[in-house]
């Protein structure tokens, strides 16, 4: 199958410190660990045998997305681009909030990566159909291939997006942090 974009590597960022504590980050800031750090070297060594002479390495400007790709691409010499369309959805008012703390109705849609009813729910967050608009308006744009550093529900947006699948499908799409997901004509492969 054929798809209307072009080749792209998506990578989530490495563990945080709010990760390992259950803390919502959304659009703030929280650094690496050290096993996060070597996510990002596991994910360099799958990308060492890509050629990726015509893609273009775009991150999220967050520092979290940031430091990971600088740990993959910074010593060979790739140009970073940063674009925000690439920015974790925004959870509003659950920012900076322990998990546990928070609570959700309905089925929450359970992943590797945690409950999607926590970014879908959030009090006064940026919710699915907009974070979809911005997924679709960022991809349409890409001349050619492409790796993306970002995160964890934007990687699974952008993901269905591009396998023009709807939002539902997030929760059947892999996760995880240290993987490529690999997208090229209608597939999706997970590189490890």
């Amino acid at each position: 199958m054929a798809s209307r974009y072009p080749e792209l590597y998506i990578l989530r960022h490495g563990e945080t410190e709010w990760n390992v504590s259950g803390r919502m980050q959304g659009r703030l800031h929280s650094p690496l660990t050290e096993k996060g750090i070597a996510q990002a070297h596991t994910q360099q060594r799958i990308l060492a045998n890509v050629d990726l002479s015509a893609a273009r390495i775009i991150s999220s400007p967050q520092i979290r997305a940031l430091h990971t790709a600088l740990e993959i691409f910074g010593d060979a010499g790739h140009e970073i681009n940063t674009d925000p369309s690439l920015r974790e959805i925004d959870v509003g008012k659950w920012q900076g909030r322990m998990r546990a703390e928070l609570s959700i109705s309905g089925d929450p849609r359970m992943t590797v990566d945690g409950p999607l009813a926590f970014y879908e729910q959030a009090e006064g967050g940026e919710g699915f159909p907009a974070l979809r608009q911005r997924c679709e308006a960022f991809l349409g744009a890409l001349a050619g291939p492409a790796v993306l550093v970002t995160h964890g529900i934007t990687s699974r947006m952008l993901r269905v997006v591009a396998l023009n699948l709807p939002n539902e499908a997030m929760e059947d799409l892999p996760g995880g942090q240290g993987v490529v997901f690999h997208l090229k004509d209608g597939h999706h492969e997970v590189l490890k």
